[in-house]
């Protein structure tokens, strides 16, 4: 039966700390829904009540966008071995890029990965825990690197061409705020 929480108690953190994959939900007034995986040792618990995300190059850049219109967002975990459970955590997201004030600060709380595009920081205001029985199980194999690997090889320069044809519009036609480092 679910459960609703104000805010990860210890057990849901070490839940979440456990997880290879979890899934980000946002959505803009109007337009389409976002939903997509997430993984590489990319999500950090700052508090009972606060996580933030590394987000790295991918072929869009909807979350952003999402988020400067509408800061709503949900972050789902599920549970593909052990117990059975799907945690949500529900709240208020922003993005920090690469120019802002924070981006040093909060980018050390990572491993260095190539093409790191924003971090997310989510204010959570609603955690919710329900059985994911339905669930199947899956075992972890690896990471994949295809993504890193493709960053290094092409470099800044490409990198932030890409950002510019890829990455500062959604689906949609809204602005991602991602800053192009043209220098």
């Amino acid at each position: 039966m679910g459960q609703r929480y104000p805010h990860m108690n210890d057990k849901h953190i070490a839940f979440v700390q456990a997880q290879k994959i979890f899934f980000v939900a946002t959505a803009a007034p109007e337009g389409r829904v976002n939903l997509s995986p997430k993984g590489m040792d990319t999500l950090r618990v700052l508090s009972p009540d606060r996580v933030a995300w590394l987000n790295v190059t991918g072929s869009g850049n909807e979350t952003a966008a999402h988020v400067r219109m509408n800061p709503r967002m949900t972050i789902m975990f599920c549970a593909f071995e052990g117990p059975p459970m799907i945690l949500r955590l529900y709240g208020s997201a922003r993005a920090i890029h690469r120019a802002d004030p924070e981006w040093n600060e909060m980018i050390g709380l990572f491993p260095e990965i190539p093409g790191a595009r924003q971090i997310f920081e989510m204010q959570v205001d609603l955690v919710q825990t329900s059985c994911g029985m339905g669930v199947p199980y899956f075992e972890f194999a690896r990471e994949r690197t295809a993504l890193n690997d493709t960053v290094r090889k092409w470099g800044e320069e490409k990198l932030n061409q890409y950002w510019q044809e890829k990455n500062r519009q959604s689906i949609d036609g809204f602005e991602t705020g991602i800053v192009i480092d043209h220098g």
